[in-house]
């Protein structure tokens, strides 16, 4: 019994090293070449904790060794100046605008009229060529916290809360899972959303604890869980594509509850844009410059469809009709909604044009629940993207390395495709994209759980 609170002390302490001489170094961006081998380095740490967890019998220490552990190691690296991604510039950029009274959808940050506000993190901020393309909700969040805490290190605040909030979720919803302490370890001891949330501070963390708090609650409260997902939506797209099925489970359109719920989710929608309406007729044209702008960066399936197809809209329109049909296809069979998750956004993940690390933190909390090994090594094998910052800082060109994107994924498919061909294993992952049917007894207890996850 005391074997897990050993493994989880052994891995703990391993870990926080890698990630103390991480934030030794100070600018990871300049690092990138040490950044992305301590990362690899902790990956390897990662997986042998959760191999340790997994065949220990689950004890009471070990659940709080492995959240002060996630604690610890978040705060070690909360303390760096965002440098692997400048997005965070962006987001105190749209934040200042705002608080200048300007909206961050009319202008662009090279507008001169917006010159007096320059700072520092101007000169390094995305796209300064278009106007914002974050959703409202995000940028009430940017609004807020320019005014409160506008240095780049502070304003991560926001964004490490809401990655604490989906550990916080995790831990009361796996407390009664035999293997709950393992499946715990899979989020909260991650390498990359412990890099992405507290190092860079990307904002994806909202959203995903929107997508997770709905799906606690989307069994019993329907209703409430379609406000919560348009919510994350608003503050980071990927969380519509589940509204299909839960405004089914909550019997839209042919109860009143769900005409409830309907009316809640446009309220909200409805309240978000009208704070910025007046740039209303510019968002489908912002849209359109993104997708223009960023495409095909660090991108799998993607890839291949372009290469058949030879036109990036073709490429990207089946992706979109195959998410698209995956999201009907879970609706009209009402499957169990931590299921649809996985599958749709492991989907966007295989299928978007743009792939960036951060991106695969929203599967993270999802492979809790389908600990797909394939799924999980991905998630350590996106540190390799971040080779693109080694030529960029060199001649000033973003351009990822084709031979690093086979690096990353040519293992992924490998073992997605050729898991469940393997026999002799003690547990076997509970469903891919390929197997819709996998596990009973892990289907049983997902449906069981999510019936009643914060029941005592």
């Amino acid at each position: 019994m005391a074997s897990q609170s050993a493994t989880a002390i052994g891995g703990a302490v391993a870990l926080e090293v890698l990630f103390a001489i991480m934030a030794r170094l100070g600018d990871l961006k300049v690092e990138v070449i040490e950044t992305i081998a301590l990362a690899l380095a902790a990956g390897i740490i990662y997986f042998i904790a959760l191999y340790g967890l997994e065949h220990s019998a689950k004890t009471r220490p070990a659940f709080w060794i492995i959240l002060a552990g996630a604690l610890l190691f978040r705060l070690t690296l909360y303390s760096l100046t965002p440098s692997l991604s400048t997005d965070i510039q962006r987001y105190r950029w749209d934040g200042r605008v705002q608080n200048a009274g300007w909206n961050p959808y009319s202008l662009a940050p090279n507008d001169p009229r917006l010159a007096y506000l320059r700072d520092p993190g101007w000169a390094i901020m995305p796209g300064p060529e278009i106007p914002s393309m974050y959703p409202p909700l995000s940028q009430l969040v940017f609004r807020l916290t320019a005014r409160f805490l506008p240095g780049a290190v502070a304003f991560k605040l926001p964004f490490l809360l809401g990655d604490l909030l989906v550990l916080a979720i995790l831990a009361k919803w796996l407390q009664s899972y035999p293997d709950g302490n393992y499946r715990l370890a899979i989020y909260a001891w991650n390498p990359l959303d412990t890099v992405e949330f507290a190092a860079s501070g990307h904002n994806d963390s909202l959203a995903i604890a929107a997508m997770i708090a709905a799906l606690v609650i989307i069994k019993k409260r329907p209703g409430a869980s379609v406000v919560t997902l348009t919510a994350g939506s608003l503050a980071k797209l990927f969380p519509v594509t589940l509204l299909p099925l839960a405004l089914r489970l909550s019997e839209w359109p042919r109860k009143l509850r769900g005409w409830l719920a309907f009316g809640g989710a446009a309220l909200v929608t409805a309240v978000c844009i009208w704070l910025y309406r007046s740039a209303l007729a510019q968002f489908p044209q912002i849209f359109v410059r993104y997708q223009a702008i960023w495409q095909n960066y660090n991108p799998s399936l993607y890839g291949v469809l372009l290469w058949f197809a030879g036109q990036p809209d073709i490429a990207a329109g089946i992706g979109e009709g195959v998410v698209l049909g995956l999201a009907i296809w879970a609706a009209a069979r009402k499957i169990n909604p931590v299921r649809a998750a996985f599958l749709i956004i492991g989907a966007i993940l295989m299928l978007a044009p743009n792939t960036y690390s951060w991106y695969f933190t929203w599967i993270i909390p999802l492979l809790c629940f389908f600990p797909n090994p394939a799924w999980l090594l991905v998630t350590i094998l996106q540190f390799l993207s971040y080779k693109v910052l080694i030529e960029y800082q060199i001649n000033g060109i973003w351009h990822f390395d084709p031979y690093f994107q086979w690096l990353t994924y040519a293992p992924f498919y490998a073992l997605l495709l050729g898991g469940p061909l393997m026999h002799g294993r003690q547990r076997r992952p509970a469903a891919t994209l390929g197997d819709l049917n996998a596990e009973q007894t892990a289907s049983e207890a997902l449906a069981s759980e999510s019936d009643t996850p914060f029941s005592e």
